[in-house]
């Protein structure tokens, strides 16, 4: 059974390894530095402190048969600008690192913005994706917004057509992280 829950401390594993197939995706040079494992222990450590970008307290889960099946994460307009000092804290005190994971402005005006949804490939198929955009209305409307945000890579034309069935609509083009995306709303 497919059901759509709120992120808990016992995740931290499973949302970690979440978190690292879009950072896959995106190619970051620090992942490359870093190397995989390294990210993963600093994601599972900062994804169990408030305020930050993954933090569990952020995370909507995807469980079937209550195995984590996915997760969907994401933010208000006005926190993007915070998110991410836990991370950077960890960083420095870990590896000695100065530097930043994200430094693109990911959110184009008054939105909760979808950062990132991500599903286990033995799950994929079976609707987890679907069930947690089809949560984000009232996550949204929770945090005062009328607006779900989100970009989607202009070489993903697959996901595209999932947000637009979900009823996103192309707004603008962003770049991040060297890479073009459309972003998208969906008015809720």
């Amino acid at each position: 059974m497919l059901e759509i829950r709120k992120g808990q401390e016992k995740d931290k594993e499973n949302l970690a390894q979440l978190v690292m197939i879009i950072l896959r995706q995106m190619e970051l040079s620090l992942v490359a530095e870093l190397g995989e494992e390294t990210v993963v222990d600093l994601l599972e450590q900062a994804i169990l402190q408030d305020g930050y970008r993954y933090s569990y307290k952020r995370a909507l889960v995807a469980t079937v048969e209550g195995k984590v099946a996915g997760v969907a994460f994401g933010y208000t307009n006005e926190e993007e600008s915070t998110i991410d000092v836990v991370f950077q804290q960890l960083l420095k005190e870990k590896t000695g690192l100065d530097q930043k994971l994200f430094t693109d402005s990911e959110v184009l005006g008054e939105e909760w913005y979808l950062d990132s949804i991500a599903v286990y490939d033995s799950f994929r198929g079976h609707g987890a994706g679907s069930k947690l955009l089809s949560a984000l209305p009232e996550v949204a409307k929770e945090s005062g917004k009328k607006v779900v945000g989100l970009n989607v890579d202009l070489e993903n034309p697959k996901a595209q057509k999932l947000y637009e069935k979900t009823g996103f609509v192309t707004v603008g083009e962003m770049e991040i992280a060297g890479h073009k995306y459309h972003h998208m709303y969906w008015k809720v």
